[in-house]
This record gives C-alpha cells, sequence and structure tokens, in this order.
C-alpha cells in the first residue's frame, strides 16, 4: 500500500439502525481503490449520539470522532479535520455506495483534471410519488454541477482552503460547498464534475418519517425564503428533530 490517499467521512447521529448496512458497503466499495494499490481509512463523526452509534463505528473498524454540537455541517467538519487523506469522500450513513461508484470516482481522481464533485443518487425504495423530485433534482444537479450532500468527494487541500462546510446553516449545504469548490477548482484548471454513469443509493426513509407534507412546506419556505429558512434549525425539522 501507498501512504493513506482516500479518506471517506461519514457524519453520524442516531443512526444504529443503518450504519452498519452503511459501512459495509463503503469497505466493500473501497476495494475499487485497493485495486489499484490506494490505501484508504473510514472516518466516522458521531454528532452527539445517544444511540449506539460510536459502539457500532468502531466495531466495523470506523476511526471515530466526536462533534457534541449537533450540525451536519459541523459533523462533516469534524470528520475532514481528523483525515488523513490527499482526497476526501463524504458520504451519509444512510447512504450504501457500490464499487463501481468508487471506481468512478477514482477515475476522475486519476485523470488530474478533476478537484471535486458529486454523484447522481437513487433511492433504495421505489416510490411512484418521489420518481419526479428525483429527476427534478439530478437535472438541477447536472445543469448547476451541485453535489447530493449524501456523496461529496473533493482533494482535502482544497476544501481546506473554501473553509469546508459552513456552520452558518443548517441545510443545502453541499450546494454551498459545491459552489466554493468550483470556484477554487477553476482557479488550478480543474473541473468539479458529477459523476452520471454510477449513481448513489441512499435511504427513502425520510419520506415514512415525515410524510409528503413536510417535504413540500420545506421547499416552499426555501423557496420563499431561502437563506432565512436554511440558517434557521427549527425550520429544518428534517435533519434535526431527531427521529429516526
Amino acid at each position: 500500500m501507498t501512504a493513506m490517499l482516500v479518506s471517506v467521512v461519514v457524519p453520524a447521529f442516531n443512526e444504529e439502525k443503518l450504519l452498519v448496512r452503511s459501512l459495509r458497503a463503503i469497505k466493500q466499495s473501497c476495494k475499487a481503490f485497493e485495486d489499484r494499490g490506494w490505501a484508504w481509512e473510514v472516518v466516522v463523526c458521531d454528532n452527539n449520539s445517544t444511540d449506539r452509534t460510536s459502539e457500532i463505528a468502531e466495531g466495523e473498524g470506523a476511526k471515530v470522532v466526536i462533534e457534541p454540537v449537533n450540525q451536519i455541517s459541523r459533523a462533516r467538519n469534524k470528520g475532514a479535520s481528523v483525515a488523513s487523506g490527499e482526497w476526501l469522500i463524504f458520504v451519509d450513513a444512510d447512504s450504501f455506495p457500490s464499487k463501481e461508484l468508487f471506481a468512478a470516482t477514482a477515475k476522475r481522481i486519476e485523470s488530474g483534471q478533476v478537484g471535486g464533485g458529486g454523484c447522481l443518487v437513487n433511492l433504495d425504495e421505489e416510490i411512484a410519488t418521489l420518481k419526479f423530485a428525483v429527476l427534478v433534482w439530478s437535472a438541477l444537479s447536472i445543469i448547476f454541477r451541485w453535489a447530493a450532500g449524501s456523496f461529496l468527494f473533493c482533494r482535502a487541500d482544497l476544501f481546506q482552503e473554501t473553509g469546508g462546510f459552513s456552520t452558518e446553516i443548517y441545510a443545502s449545504e453541499e450546494i454551498d460547498l459545491s459552489k466554493k469548490l468550483k470556484g477554487v477548482s477553476k482557479k488550478r484548471g480543474l473541473k468539479f464534475e458529477i459523476i452520471r454513469e454510477e449513481k448513489l443509493v441512499t435511504s427513502a426513509r425520510k419520506v415514512h418519517l415525515y410524510g409528503h407534507r413536510t417535504h413540500l412546506l420545506f421547499l416552499l419556505k426555501a423557496a420563499l425564503r431561502p437563506r432565512a429558512t436554511v440558517m434557521d434549525r427549527e425550520k429544518c425539522v428534517l435533519w434535526y428533530d431527531g427521529r429516526r
């Protein structure tokens, strides 16, 4: 193995139900890096959980760090702060990457032409009412080159240059970081690229936990007052009321 190259950072708040499945999918997918002789690590940031999140992560061989302030941006930033890799891959704890997706990511890393990026997503359930929403997000992701928060990769030095995920906002922090990474990448003649040929499978659990009405109300508020909405933790109930 060469020196550490890739760090997979997983923010996790009370994720004992899905964390094992997610971490095992990540470890299996990291064989795409091993095939290239690259080293890798998995860093789980326990975002002040009250369940067995840390115990499970340690049992699966991950490096575990604690972030006491419950905020997704802070959890991702704390995980990145202890990561050793030249490249960072942020994967949510309710998402399940494939070896093919990591291989597609490695291809971008090897090219020397990409500073970061994301990928398109699929839900792990067939829910007819959400197909349109996924299609809309996919179109926006491709057009504006916005990475989904469930999967974002970038050079570690560029991540540090941007200051990481904004701690001023409680949602859409991945869009904010995508914009910043596009800027710093462009200065170096690099691209910020959305992977289209492979998709990340992510959990549809929020649909069952919150229902369509809560999602629609949030989207309406975000459309009318985007900045005010994402800067208010109380308005970002889909991420912060603790339902799992």
